[in-house]
């Protein structure tokens, strides 16, 4: 049974960081898209960094240069470091996954179908 575990979000000053992780279990990180994902009040779940099994990495554009996603295969576990963090970064990360190999993943949510449970990030000026 495939199983994702967040941890890692909390409360932090704008310019601050967070880093969050996934622990993954019950299938192989390395055959997998593995996304994180983020849902703000009254918002649709939006794409925010993926990397592809083949660890090719998309950002959504409002994160680009601010955020980092790496996964450890060794450890079944991925990771989103988060800095210069802003006020509308503030939402709920989902972790994600989709068994697809290569160097494309989708970017919307719908076609992954094994989520986490969701951390809680909070951003105040």
């Amino acid at each position: 049974q495939v199983q994702l575990v967040e941890s890692g979000g909390g409360s932090v000053q704008a310019g601050g960081s967070l880093r969050l992780s996934c622990a993954a279990s019950g299938y192989t990180s390395s055959s997998y898209c593995m996304g994180w994902f983020r849902q703000a009040p009254g918002k649709q779940r939006e794409g925010v960094a993926i990397i592809a099994s083949d660890g090719s990495p998309w950002y959504a554009d409002s994160v680009k240069g601010r955020f980092t996603i790496s996964k450890d295969n060794a450890k079944n576990t991925l990771y989103l470091q988060m800095n210069s963090l802003k006020r509308e970064d503030s939402a709920v990360f989902y972790c994600a996954a989709l068994i697809l190999l290569g160097s494309w993943c989708p970017i919307g949510p719908t076609p992954y179908d094994h989520w986490g449970q969701g951390t809680q990030v909070t951003v105040s000026s």
